[in-house]
């Protein structure tokens, strides 16, 4: 039997059903899923923490499963040596201490991180699989640097959020090459942090449709009355939003432009032609707390929910499942152009609002990408059942 994979812990904060709790921990624990409690494959060997929250979990989970704690990258990578000695990295860029810029964008290191770890691998000379978390960068600049410097040190690089991964009601999917003709994704909450969400749900569907990914050609963002006078336009579907909205449960009472009164709208323009966009309903006392999806395939509405459960957060099971046949293979599952183009959008969507809601020709978004053949490691029913609905942590108070 072939030795266990080692893997590197590199995270901003630990703390109770933080990204690095809801992902990490599943690697130490097992991830729970609705058939089973799978046993993690690899094994966590170091782990690098950039801050100590005041309610930490991380340190004293890495003494009762004997991780040793680095005090830094370069270290935790190579378990204390002059080399490279993991033969995977797990990137935990989320939650943490750090600065907001004035476009609502949160710092996170992301990019000081994988610097970092190339570091580590150019002078090593050789690389081993990254998955990283979420967004690649808040910037541009640093999404395509990562993208581009993982292409030339031939590192096996996936990222992204567990949306794409969640489980969806009724089930759709996409086949390669659908002809749709729009698309929309509704979601709620923070235009940085919970928008790319709502993209990345939006862009794991239409990288599916008909030739493929092209890239995006022109963004913008709307919010206020602009957002409902955009829809009377034709400038997003009214339609397709009700159609999303009435698969989700988590909502009050209300209809959707009475209830979100503080809405957002990001709009698309694909290089192809192709448009679609993002509804963030935002409202009243949180009035909308779900994902959904819809779009027009041959002048028929398809649509469903994406749905995120609470703890055991089965959903980031699936994501870590993911990270853990990245570190396996050496192959990534989908692909990491999704990320780095959602990465860009939302950057240039946060531009277009802090400039005055005006449009913005993105030429720099030309991501052309296919969309994966064989599916990756995910929920396939409506609701989890089983392991994946068993806390493990007691509701926060």
């Amino acid at each position: 039997m072939s030795e266990r994979k080692k893997i590197a812990a590199i995270i901003t904060c630990y703390y109770p059903f933080s990204h690095a709790d809801v992902i990490v921990t599943k690697f130490l624990k097992g991830f729970p899923t609705d058939e089973a409690l799978e046993a993690p494959q690899v094994d966590i060997v170091s782990m690098y923490l950039d801050q100590v929250h005041e309610q930490d979990v991380g340190l004293a989970l890495a003494e009762e499963h004997g991780i040793p704690r680095y005090g830094s990258i370069s270290a935790a990578l190579c378990l204390g040596g002059k080399e490279l000695a993991v033969d995977g990295v797990l990137i935990i860029g989320e939650h943490g201490d750090y600065a907001w810029n004035e476009k609502g964008q949160h710092l996170y290191p992301r990019r000081y991180f994988f610097e970092q770890i190339c570091g580590v691998f150019a002078t090593s000379g050789r690389s081993v699989p990254v998955f990283s978390d979420k967004h690649l960068s808040w910037s541009w600049e640093q999404a395509k640097w990562m993208y581009d410097r993982a292409r030339a040190l031939k590192v096996p690089l996936m990222a992204g959020s567990s949306l794409p991964l969640c489980y969806r009601r009724p089930w759709l999917e996409h086949a390669l090459d659908t002809p749709m003709s729009e698309a929309l994704s509704i979601a709620y909450g923070g235009l940085d942090s919970y928008g790319f969400h709502g993209l990345e749900t939006l862009q794991c569907m239409v990288e599916r449709r008909a030739g493929g990914e092209t890239g995006i050609a022109a963004v913008q963002c709307l919010e206020g009355d602009a957002v409902w006078e955009a829809c009377d336009k034709g400038l997003w579907s009214g339609e397709l939003a009700e159609a999303a909205l009435g698969h989700i449960e988590p909502r009050g009472e209300g209809g959707l432009r009475q209830s979100s009164d503080r809405a957002a709208v990001f709009l698309l323009e694909y290089a192809d032609g192709f448009k679609a966009a993002t509804l963030m309903a935002n409202g009243f006392n949180g009035w909308l707390k779900g994902w959904g999806y819809a779009a027009r395939v041959e002048n028929e509405v398809e649509s469903c929910e994406f749905y995120l459960h609470g703890d055991p957060h089965p959903h980031f099971s699936f994501l870590s499942l993911n990270a853990q046949d990245l570190f396996l293979t050496g192959q990534p599952t989908y692909p990491v152009e999704r990320t780095l183009l959602v990465s860009g959008a939302l950057e240039a969507l946060l531009d277009s609002r802090h400039r005055g809601h005006v449009r913005i020709e993105t030429p720099h978004l030309d991501v052309s990408y296919s969309s994966y053949a064989e599916r990756p490691r995910r929920a396939m029913v409506e609701r989890p059942t089983g392991p994946a609905t068993v806390p493990w942590r007691p509701e926060r108070g």
